[in-house]
């Protein structure tokens, strides 16, 4: 399963999309985001996401955690979303 990685540019409704589409399928996602406006949109597309997976009867709690990540050399510090059903 890959990490659904959210930038600040995001369209959120896309990010929701994703999300539940990977937890439909695989039972959990991911979501990796770097900076507030990364994050900002990463948590409102989760806020979607619930409402998409409501409609099917799948309720989901998330678990949020750091993550470092290598970003060319540079380590940096991201939020990760883990999605999972309750």
């Amino acid at each position: 399963m890959d990490v659904i990685k959210v930038s600040a540019n995001s369209r959120t409704s896309a990010v929701a999309g994703a999300i539940a589409g990977v937890v439909r399928q695989h039972k959990r996602a991911e979501v990796q985001a770097i900076g507030a406006g990364a994050v900002n949109q990463a948590v409102k597309a989760l806020v979607l996401a619930t409402g998409y997976l409501k409609g099917d009867d799948i309720h989901v709690v998330c678990v949020p955690e750091f993550a470092e990540v290598d970003i060319e050399g540079n380590v940096r510090t991201a939020v990760k979303l883990v999605v999972e059903p309750r």
